[in-house]
């Protein structure tokens, strides 16, 4: 038997890769995220599957359940919200998996942020204005940021910041920023991207912790930060479609 991790992405069923959604119908053991990936993630799992919820689970229940199926014989699609390398919590369970000779396969998915810029309609790496997405989040109540990882020295490269967990921390995001950024620096609170009741909420540092007060958002939600996010309509072309610029694909353009 095998254990899949599978990234059913931020929410929407349709952003399931084909591999995802062939092995959930294959597995007759499915176990979800089902306080980040909606039922209609694995409702394509087959007749008859045991099709759990983890949610009020701890990690030994449900390593109980894949130990229990793999002396079964039977296939595990344990399915994570976005892509499961990036806070998918994957690393302990491997551990174990590792440990007692289980044998696993990870099925990537599409991560929050690249499903918030496609939502926003924008590239996050404009030329000349940001080049780099640093993705992190904010300590709070879950484990602590290794000491080199703050928000401040990210801050310092001026990359565009994708915060996970820090949506009730919003006024110290706004006091840690806002030397590097500027208090009017764009920012957008991506509110359960690809659900049926997605929200974005568009301010700057200044003002957004209001505005996301106002809408009663606590959980659930992505932060963007950084000048791309703004209305960015002077920038340079990319060089990679300049006919000034050949590569081994294109020779250059012959002049006229």
């Amino acid at each position: 038997m095998t254990v899949y991790f599978i990234g059913a992405g931020p929410g929407d069923p349709e952003l399931l890769t084909k591999k995802a959604e062939r092995v959930i119908g294959d597995c007759p053991v499915c176990l979800y995220a089902g306080s980040l990936v909606p039922p209609e993630v694995v409702a394509c799992a087959p007749e008859g599957a045991k099709v759990m919820d983890t949610a009020p689970m701890t990690l030994d229940d449900t390593h109980a359940e894949i130990k229990a199926a793999h002396a079964r014989g039977q296939d595990v699609a344990r399915v994570h919200s976005g892509d499961p390398s990036l806070y998918g919590a994957i690393a302990e369970q491997i551990r174990r998996l590792r440990a007692e000779g289980i044998p696993y396969e990870i099925i990537p998915g599409v991560p929050a942020y690249a499903a918030a810029a496609a939502a926003l309609g924008q590239e996050l790496t404009v030329p000349e204005l940001a080049q780099s997405i640093v993705l992190t989040r904010v300590s709070m109540k879950s484990t602590a940021m290794p000491s080199g990882e703050t928000l401040e020295n990210f801050a310092r490269t001026g990359a565009t910041l994708a915060i996970h967990l820090g949506v009730r921390n919003l006024r110290e995001i706004e006091r840690q920023l806002s030397p590097h950024y500027g208090a009017d620096c764009p920012v957008v609170v991506a509110y359960r991207v690809g659900w049926p009741d997605q929200m974005f909420i568009r301010g700057t540092l200044s003002d957004i912790h209001g505005k996301v007060r106002a809408e009663k958002i606590t959980r659930t939600a992505l932060i963007l930060v950084g000048p791309v996010l703004g209305d960015v309509r002077d920038f340079k072309d990319s060089a990679l479609y300049d006919p000034a610029m050949p590569h081994v694909l294109r020779p250059k353009a012959s002049a006229k």
